[in-house]
């Protein structure tokens, strides 16, 4: 019997992305030590808050649906972003809060996770109609104690960014006078606002850190019949938003190529590289990536996924590589820059092909490190660098008239300028990031490897199991 495109539109709607989550989380549990009871608390999420209010839009009342979910409270404050989208529900907003739970247990950032979603085109709506349902939103949250710097701190996420983080602050902040870490409430936020420079750019440079790392690994590049190093890898990148326009900007200077990009219009490859900011200018030109010159049009978005590639940067929403296309992708590295790109389907599917699977619980880390950062900003109210960023250069200057003074040699001024440079505030972010998503990669792969296990994921899903169950082992269950 032929299966109706309704019947398999219905199938597709019914995939639960949180049970993906969950199986994913069962198989690395074998690999661990802890009882079923520890198991299922890490493995539950622990508050669930689906809110719906009403706002006056134009001459009408329009009632909005909404969610936050605190998946666990292993470490407080919970962290997690926040996304506008039609396509929010319950099942979802859970799956990204367990989610957030692994990635910060995995890159040692010490936040519970958690996800807020309001269920919103925020194309159709002014920027003072979105004011109003942020401001109401947080206030709900800060009337149910769902939001604070030392209980949850959210963030950007897909549909939202700098201004509505801004909105969120100044709301809890006119609600809880007088609150001197009010700030530290929400991420994301524009740097005169308190927040932290690099962390626009933050998820796209981490995915590049991660993938980098991979590809500086000799014996890994070997089994994939690839050189060492990132430079002259092809890679294409699905998504120009946030995550994948940084993503790609950082591979391009880091010396790949980029041969195909996809939007939700279409895509374009050219096996031969594409320039990126003369793709991004030509977008805002004609409202489109089409018709680039000397790239060759895909009409339908997710083929070009499957275009001859190196790496592959699936970041844009989830589920994009599943059952029905695993097969026919090229890649030998996916690296995982959305949130849930790969089904469990097509996670065996490439494994089985032989390919190398970066996960989104570490790949994509790099927002929270950073949201991390500016959290800790936030609570010091100073900025980094400030203290000792003259420091360091008259102690740089100091160094370098010494060792010019001994040899008897100048160096250049190119040379001069570099070494005598002390770290600015966007300096210190970078090495922050660099540094965790490096050992971060390193504590999956040996895990990985001291477990035989076949692929990326489960060996992260181990790695945060274990942080999370040796916390509740060692605060104890109440009786």
């Amino acid at each position: 019997m032929v299966e109706t495109a309704t019947a398999k539109a219905a199938k597709a709607q019914h995939y639960s992305f949180f049970q993906g989550v969950e199986r994913n989380f069962d198989k690395a549990a074998g690999f661990t030590r802890f009882e079923k009871g520890i198991l299922e608390q890490i493995k539950a999420c622990n508050s669930v808050y689906q809110m719906k209010f009403p706002v006056r839009i134009g001459d009408k009342i329009e009632v909005v649906e909404a969610y936050r979910v605190q998946h666990s409270h292993h470490k407080l404050p919970c962290k997690g972003g926040i996304r506008y989208s039609m396509d929010v529900n319950q099942d979802e907003v859970m799956a990204l809060a367990a989610l957030m739970t692994y990635k910060c247990a995995i890159v040692n950032v010490p936040f519970g996770g958690a996800k807020g979603g309001i269920r919103i085109n925020p194309k159709n709506y002014t920027t003072f109609e979105l004011e109003k349902i942020t401001r109401r939103y947080a206030s709900e949250l800060v009337k149910k104690n769902f939001i604070g710097p030392g209980i949850d701190v959210p963030a950007p996420d897909y549909g939202t960014g700098a201004r509505e983080m801004s909105w969120i602050a100044d709301t809890y902040a006119s609600l809880k006078p007088g609150e001197i870490d009010a700030l530290g409430c929400v991420t994301g936020k524009p740097v005169t606002q308190g927040g932290v420079r690099g962390r626009t750019e933050a998820t796209g440079l981490g995915v590049f850190y991660g993938v980098r790392e991979l590809c500086n690994v000799a014996e890994d590049m070997k089994r994939l019949g690839l050189s060492t190093g990132i430079e002259g890898k092809k890679v294409v990148v699905q998504g120009l938003g946030n995550v994948g326009y940084h993503a790609a900007k950082f591979f391009y200077e880091g010396g790949a190529i980029i041969v195909g990009l996809a939007e939700y219009e279409g895509g374009i490859y050219n096996e031969k590289g594409l320039d990126l900011e003369k793709v991004v200018a030509h977008r805002k030109a004609t409202g489109s990536i089409l018709d680039f010159p000397g790239a060759t049009n895909i009409a339908n978005s997710l083929e070009t996924l499957e275009q001859e590639c190196d790496i592959l940067i699936p970041a844009a929403l989830e589920n994009v590589i599943n059952a029905s296309n695993a097969a026919r992708i090229k890649a030998k590295i996916i690296g995982e820059g959305a949130n849930g790109p790969l089904t469990p389907e097509a996670d065996e599917i490439l494994l089985q092909k032989g390919a190398i699977i970066v996960p989104d619980m570490y790949l994509n880390a790099g927002g929270v490190t950073v949201s991390y950062f500016e959290w800790l900003k936030n609570l010091s109210h100073v900025r980094f660098g400030r203290m000792d960023k003259r420091f360091s250069e008259n102690q740089n200057t100091n160094i370098l008239q010494t060792v010019e003074s001994l040899t008897g040699k100048r160096v250049t001024d190119i040379e001069r300028r570099q070494i005598m440079h002390g770290p600015d505030e966007v300096d210190l972010v970078y090495s922050g990031l660099e540094d965790t998503m490096i050992g971060s990669y390193h504590e999956i792969r040996e895990a990985m490897l001291s477990l035989n296990m076949t692929d990326m994921r489960t060996a992260a899903f181990t790695v945060a199991i274990n942080k999370v169950g040796v916390s509740y082992e060692e605060l104890g269950i109440f009786p």
